[in-house]
């Protein structure tokens, strides 16, 4: 049985372990709702501009960009995972570097043997992961979590693109967490580049209520494009690449400070539940050691007492 200073020690070390993770979860919740003001004032602006593109593409030949026209035998691929430069938030990272490592065993097995496998890992723990494993990566977009800013979304597209471009990969996946609320998030893998022919909707997306028939219906069978197709394609393409990762980082930033927050919520009320258990058993050692002193007293006063 462990000694009154060892669980004196223990007791200790565990109500400092608790005001910490109180504490942790606290910040947490003060981020996650800074947050989630960022990616509900995203999400309209990041919807409207792919339902525009999905609508574009059926009216124009997809041969006037080069970012729509798929090629005919992808060989080379990039994905691109987005996790956190932190840890501390449960299963968080796991899932997303999980959903990755299963899209490359399922499909992807021949390219990273091969060498035709590229990560773009946005985030320290995904960077880490694959880093130690092998992969190739590309970029070095660690640490941009603490200043989260669109020059950073910005950087990644323009790698992807320009990548695609140049023809060092044939497809672009991101991989993420998207915020679906405080307590669950959702596994994404979403197409990239080539843009899509049709419009990848996400759980979240599919539930969201901006996008209705009725808007649909303004929208007319044959528009007019001021100034021309080719400009307008030159400015909202690269426009809608920036904002696709731009909302995926806000989402997993969302889930991740979520996902904190539930996590050193549970480690909190964790620990309140060993605090009890080593009081208890703290009450009982020092019952027993009095007991033990008390006997002893008694004993040698009664030896005394027959001496």
């Amino acid at each position: 049985m462990a000694s009154l200073r060892d669980l004196r020690s223990r007791i200790t070390s565990v109500g400092n372990t608790q005001q910490l993770t109180r504490a942790m979860k606290m910040v947490a919740a003060a981020k996650l709702r800074r947050a989630q003001e960022n990616i509900f004032a995203t999400r309209p602006y990041s919807f409207k501009i792919s339902e525009i593109i999905t609508r574009l593409k059926s009216h124009i030949d997809t041969s006037l960009h080069p970012l729509f026209k798929p090629r005919e035998s992808p060989d080379k691929v990039l994905l691109v995972i987005i996790t956190a430069d932190r840890g501390l938030a449960g299963a968080f990272n796991s899932n997303v570097t999980k959903l990755a490592e299963q899209a490359i065993n399922e499909k992807y097995a021949a390219h990273r043997d091969s060498g035709r496998l590229f990560l773009v890992c946005v985030g320290r723990k995904g960077h880490d992961h694959f880093k130690r494993r092998g992969y190739q990566l590309v970029g070095d977009f660690r640490g941009v979590f603490d200043k989260l800013s669109f020059t950073t979304a910005d950087e990644v597209a323009s790698v992807a693109e320009d990548g695609f471009l140049e023809g060092k990969w044939d497809e672009v996946f991101v991989v993420y967490n998207e915020f679906k609320n405080t307590i669950s998030q959702n596994r994404i893998m979403e197409p990239f580049i080539p843009i899509p022919s049709e419009r990848f909707l996400t759980p979240v997306m599919e539930s969201d209520t901006t996008d209705t028939s009725e808007d649909s219906g303004k929208y007319v069978d044959d528009p007019i494009f001021e100034p021309g197709v080719d400009q307008i394609l030159d400015i909202l393409v690269p426009r809608f690449l920036n904002y696709q990762i731009w909302r995926a980082l806000l989402e997993s930033n969302a889930s991740e400070q979520g996902a904190r927050m539930v996590a050193m919520d549970n480690a909190t009320t964790n620990a309140g539940d060993l605090l009890k258990e080593l009081k208890l058993k703290y009450n009982r050692a020092r019952q027993d050691a009095i007991t033990t002193e008390l006997i002893e007293i008694t004993s040698g006063a009664d030896a005394m007492e027959a001496g």
